[in-house]
């Protein structure tokens, strides 16, 4: 685990090398802000239609092999790209179709690499393993944003997506000699496999790609707890966590900040965010409820934040958000990865992938809109009351969800009456 920890940092410090640069690559070859807007969603737009495909992959195939194969694929992707760049061969075309390409790879990349690190612990240590994984992330983050400062300022553009690619290299090394941990949940995965296989003979051998995507989306509809947390997520995901776009309209526009000031807010964010994955990482039972609950203390500080009379007591309340937030992905993540049937967890992540999508590329459409009309201010408080609301609208209703008593009488014989229950 601590192997794969610190390839993650490298893969995640890396990958934000590239997504730094990536976004000036765009404004140097075309001009226009829409064409950098319109790649980001290019490399996003595949996971909407593909993830639940790439779920199944990852449940059919060895996960070792997946996650080394994909993030080999990943790294021949950015070297490429690399290569272009400092040949000065890169257009708009060819920079968009290596986007679509490493989306399309990220769809099953992204489970495979999630649950591999979950093999590597004991499963009641799940939970606490996702924690260390959004730590390495958020430290990859800020890792990555420095270096690609410097990469480019002293070895240009192509050098960040050559570190990149270096990275996924760096990764798909590492994965041969990860050692499952004794007890880790694959290890019951394939347990459960083989009882299957043995239980419905001769239909396990049918072709079985489009009845593995459908038995997947099957139990996840099935679900209330994942269903519970899906409303949860996209409500909060739609009304409030683009922090990056609300809070650099708030310190910019009313709060009379410049770029340094959301320089501030943006590491304090940062800071939360760490602060948040250690919190996350000491969860032991993660629950739904926690993350209502969570995400309902987020949108009362959103709230807040939109009331700030001055940029001090912004960023006095954005550690406080960010951390929530942090703690809050870190559980909501724990019950996904760990509430399905472990053979089940790869098609269960990919329809979650492709629901993600949806929220993240309306949502900051939905957000931008709503600042149009209400103002960065109106945008903050509105949307957390929405999220506020909402969350507490559906507690009373769940609350409410009784079950009708059903009488026995006289003469009735006793087992008449519990087949009546029943």
């Amino acid at each position: 685990m601590r192997w794969w920890s610190v390839a993650n940092f490298v893969s995640n410090a890396g990958t934000w090398m590239q997504l730094t640069v990536q976004n000036l690559l765009v404004l140097q070859i075309t001009g226009s802000a829409a064409a950098t807007g319109l790649s980001m969603s290019v490399q996003a737009a595949p996971a909407l239609l593909m993830s639940v495909l790439g779920g199944a992959a990852v449940d059919r195939w060895p996960r070792k092999l997946t996650a080394a194969v994909s993030q080999a694929l990943l790294a021949v992707i950015a070297f490429t790209t690399a290569t272009l760049v400092a040949l000065d061969r890169l257009d708009m075309t060819t920079l968009m179709v290596l986007a679509a390409v490493t989306g399309m790879v990220a769809t099953v990349d992204n489970p495979a690499c999630a649950l591999l690190g979950n093999d590597l612990v004991p499963a009641e240590d799940v939970p606490s393993a996702i924690g260390v994984g959004a730590l390495v992330f958020n430290a990859g983050r800020l890792a990555g944003a420095a270096l690609a400062g410097v990469t480019v300022g002293f070895l240009g553009t192509a050098a960040a997506y050559f570190a990149n690619g270096f990275s996924f290299l760096f990764v798909t090394a590492v994965i041969p000699f990860l050692r499952p941990a004794a007890g880790a949940v694959r290890q019951a995965a394939v347990r459960q496999a083989a009882v299957r296989q043995a239980a419905v003979g001769r239909a396990a051998r049918r072709p079985a790609s489009g009845t593995s995507v459908r038995e997947g989306l099957a139990f996840f509809a099935r679900r209330p707890r994942l269903l519970a947390l899906a409303g949860v997520t996209g409500i909060s995901a739609v009304f409030g966590r683009n922090y990056g776009l609300t809070l650099a309209v708030l310190v910019t526009g009313p709060l009379a900040g410049g770029a340094g000031a959301f320089g501030t807010v943006s590491t304090v964010l940062a800071a939360g965010g760490i602060v948040g994955a250690v919190l996350g990482a000491r969860l032991r039972r993660p629950s739904v409820r926690l993350v209502g609950a969570l995400a309902a203390t987020g949108a009362l500080l959103q709230i807040a934040a939109g009331l700030s009379p001055s940029l001090a007591m912004l960023v006095v309340l954005v550690l406080p958000m960010a951390v929530v937030e942090s703690v809050s992905d870190t559980a909501g993540t724990a019950v996904l990865q760990t509430d399905p049937p472990a053979h089940l967890r790869g098609r269960v992540l990919g329809a979650w992938g492709s629901i993600g999508t949806v929220w993240s590329l309306g949502g900051p459409p939905a957000l931008g809109l709503l600042m149009e009309l209400a103002g960065p201010r109106g945008a903050l408080i509105t949307g957390g009351a929405v999220i506020a609301l909402s969350l507490a609208s559906g507690h009373l209703l769940q609350r409410r969800r009784v079950t009708t008593p059903v009488a026995l009488t006289k003469d009735a014989a006793p087992q008449e009456a519990l087949q009546t229950a029943a």
